[in-house]
């Protein structure tokens, strides 16, 4: 099978680069639907020429690629040990063309391994059928974003917000709208969930991910799994969560629930989260060849154009600011203002924060700003590029956030989800801002890189080293002010205030 690795190959550059056909269409309801002018329409409106420059481009959509998720069906008598070293292969060439950002670390030692190889990654799964002249490939890359907002219930369980969930659909019901009420902005909303009912603690994980292969637009075949489906859908977009937890009309495009036995002792109920760049295709392999003989879930023709423009669609309100900032023009910063940001910039993640509870910067932040982002970074010569660079979850960095914001005199911290109460103080004690970027919108936000400055701690590997970047109209949305008032408060008190009415329903 000559062919087998340059199949894969491809199939992991497409599922990187470009949306199936049924989320681009349910992506393109929630855009038809979406109150125009609002924050969340501007989300929207950023993420589809993301998408479009993704695929034009076939660069990665989302600078996070997640962990590849393989499910593969193969003729009784297929070597699949070959198979499977076939498939890493083509993973580590897919890495070092930039087409997958290295995310594979030891957790003991905490080094990258560079190639996206190591123990337990990529994750396959083999299976057989009595396809004698076909094999099926399905991929699934899922970021960290809304890989860290899966969740597991364990009925009987008490919910916030909803009371008792008992072992029946009614306390169902109750885990899987409290699983998207958890996930608010950070998930990178409007997503779509997996669910698994029953089963063991591995395998509900496990199952609740296969839901995820389901395109959007099936019908369960059980009736009461497909009533549930339906009911989860209509009361989550309720909840006024709203693309990137700004408020709106759709938190979520998409529910698949798959029901297993279990024991008589446990009533597990999984959700798998999955964000907008919802990167799942497949294709069917002649097993003779490994030749491509047809692609899944996505057609012969174009994909069509998400956006409605070439251009971001601009009020002539936006604040154009040049960094580094005074505090006197962040605390005239208000939530809800759209900015765009032109100078230098530097990014830091959750190994740098760390580092800099102990240590000194190796560049001057005061009056500048860190950009929550881990990148796709591509070296030619001695100079690098950003092949993707959109903002990571601003969640994990709270732990050490206000303490960085005090030590080095940072004015502007930019990511995605918002932060906590920690990380509000500092920003009103100190005068500085949070300021919430576009999650997932990788190739939209590497355009507004004018240049690639320096590079400082590659030995934490491409993600977590302190890039320095200079930027141009890099746009994002005022959520937490000098003021110390917060968007992303705001929104979860009022769905949590929806989420009680939707139980009261029950």
């Amino acid at each position: 099978m000559e062919e087998f690795k340059k199949s894969i190959l491809a199939l992991v550059i497409e599922t990187s680069s470009n949306l199936p056909e049924d989320v681009r269409r349910s992506l393109r309801s929630t855009m038809d639907g979406e109150t125009a002018g609002s924050q969340s329409a501007l989300a929207l409106d950023t993420i589809a020429l993301n998408i479009d420059m993704a695929c034009d481009t076939s660069a990665p959509l989302c600078q996070d690629t997640g962990t590849p998720t393989f499910e593969i069906k193969t003729p009784v008598g297929a070597n699949q040990m070959v198979m499977k070293q076939w498939i890493r292969d083509a993973i580590a060439e897919a890495t070092r063309l930039g087409h997958l950002r290295p995310n594979a670390v030891d957790s003991l030692t905490g080094k990258n391994s560079g190639n996206n190889l190591g123990e337990g990654t990529p994750v396959m799964h083999f299976d057989q059928w009595e396809a004698d002249g076909e094999i099926e490939v399905r991929l699934l890359l899922k970021g960290g974003g809304c890989e860290n907002k899966n969740i597991q219930y364990s009925l009987p369980a008490e919910l916030p917000e909803l009371g008792r969930a008992d072992r029946n659909l009614d306390g169902v019901r109750k885990c899987i709208l409290h699983a998207v009420y958890q996930a608010q902005g950070q998930g990178c909303s409007t997503g779509a969930i997996g669910v698994a009912i029953g089963g063991d603690r591995a395998s509900g994980y496990a199952f609740a991910k296969q839901q995820l292969f389901r395109t959007l637009d099936d019908i369960n075949p059980n009736p009461e799994l497909a009533k549930l489906e339906e009911y989860v859908l209509d009361r989550a977009n309720t909840l006024g969560i709203g693309t990137m937890g700004f408020g709106g009309k759709a938190t979520l495009f998409g529910c698949k629930v798959g029901s297993y036995h279990r024991l008589p002792a446990s009533f597990f109920v999984t959700v798998a989260y999955d964000c907008w760049a919802f990167r799942r295709l497949g294709v069917v392999l002649d097993s003779r060849t490994g030749a491509i003989t047809r692609w899944l879930y996505k057609g012969d023709t174009p994909a069509v154009r998400m956006a409605r423009s070439e251009h971001l669609p601009l009020t002539g309100r936006e604040l154009r600011l040049r960094l580094p900032l005074s505090e006197g023009q962040v605390r005239a910063l208000k939530v809800g203002d759209v900015v765009l940001l032109s100078g230098p910039m530097h990014t830091g993640r959750d190994v740098l924060h760390h580092y800099l509870q102990t240590h000194e910067a190796p560049v001057d932040l005061n009056g500048g700003a860190i950009y929550h982002c881990g990148p796709v970074a591509l070296k030619q010569g001695d100079r690098w590029s950003l092949n993707a660079a959109g903002p990571t979850t601003s969640s994990r960095e709270e732990p050490y956030q206000a303490e960085v914001i005090r030590k080095f005199g940072l004015r502007v911290v930019i990511g995605k989800g918002g932060m906590g109460v920690k990380t509000l103080a500092a920003l009103k004690e100190c005068g500085a801002v949070y300021l919430n970027a576009i999650g997932g919108a990788a190739q939209y936000y590497t355009k507004c890189i004018s240049a690639v400055d320096g590079v400082d701690f590659l030995e934490f590997g491409i993600p977590e080293a302190m890039w320095h970047i200079t930027v141009q109209d890099f746009p994002a949305i005022v959520t937490m002010d000098a003021g110390g008032n917060s968007l992303h408060a705001e929104v979860e008190k009022l769905s949590a205030s929806r989420l009680a009415e939707l139980s009261a329903a029950l």
